[in-house]
């Protein structure tokens, strides 16, 4: 049996390459899509072979995932819940599509991905993989293994010298990319506990912003932003401009409890600083271009 495998060199899909070839006596192939995280994911292919992947792919998606995916979101004015930006679902589609491209390729048998059984994620990916490759097998790691926590994920992992970027101390999961970066689980559930100071990344807190103000221009075409302050730059390169701009303004945060696809409630932590200015920024062209 061949699988390919979503994965990131986090905790779930680090442990799902072990599992999975322990389980289905299977070969694994890694996929490693590069979205902008930020991570050295030459270091991600490496890990993902030590785990015992039999090959790692890792594809470099940063101009397709803002052309083809956040922009025409962006467009779309889409928000859920009035706060949520989508940052995390716009990508698992093109995640998505690209695992069943290579599982083409590779004449694999199965797609897998560490998504839980209780979030949105299962939903995203499986519905683009049987829309692209209905015949392809799904194996959903969250909803079969015997493991019922990421305690237990972090203790089987250090059993099997799976390194792992999760400790007891900083038990929350993360997933980030071009367009923003989210954070939950662990000591994030209980929605009375302010997070950590230091756990946030793009965006400087409010209080430490500076305290005057920052003017930018933004020009589109077609409904797409293409320039900042005059200067054009690809899909990519401005919302990464845009991320530092904002980013250094406090721009961008939110902190929400939402309502999950599978009928249970999640808090989630989300920086958003260019998609927040774009959001904003597209809403105020219609309101003078449209009736």
């Amino acid at each position: 049996m061949k699988i390919v495998l979503a994965y990131s060199g986090g905790l779930d899909t680090s442990v799902a390459i072990k599992w999975l070839k322990e389980t289905f006596n299977a070969e694994v192939i890694a996929f490693c899509a590069d979205l902008g995280q930020g991570e050295d994911l030459n270091t991600v292919r490496k890990k993902a072979l030590r785990t015992g992947a039999s090959k790692a792919y890792v594809e470099d998606l940063r101009e397709e995932f803002v052309r083809d995916y956040v922009f025409p979101m962006l467009r779309a004015n889409a928000i859920y819940e009035g706060a949520y930006l989508l940052g995390t679902s716009i990508a698992r589609p093109l995640i998505a599509k690209k695992q069943i491209e290579i599982a083409k390729k590779e004449k694999a048998d199965a797609v897998s991905h560490g998504a839980t059984g209780k979030g949105n994620d299962q939903v995203r990916f499986e519905l683009t993989y049987y829309a692209l490759k209905p015949d392809i097998k799904v194996i959903a790691p969250w909803r079969e293994w015997p493991f019922n926590s990421r305690q237990s994920l972090i203790k089987y992992a250090a059993k099997q010298n799976i390194p792992v970027p999760v400790t007891r101390a900083k038990p929350y999961s993360t997933d980030r990319n071009l367009f923003h970066i989210s954070y939950e689980g662990g000591i994030l559930e209980d929605p009375w506990a302010e997070p950590p100071k230091d756990m946030f990344t793009m965006i400087v807190p409010p209080e430490k912003a500076p305290n005057k103000v920052t003017y930018i221009e933004l020009s589109y075409e077609k409904g797409n932003p293409v320039a900042i302050n005059g200067k054009k730059m690809s899909p990519a390169k401005l919302l990464e401009k845009l991320n530092s701009i904002a980013g250094e303004n406090g721009i961008g945060r939110a902190d929400i409890v939402e309502n999950r696809y599978v009928g249970i409630k999640s808090r989630g932590v989300y920086e958003t600083p260019g998609g927040t200015v774009l959001h904003i920024a597209h809403r105020a062209i219609e309101s003078i271009t449209l009736d």
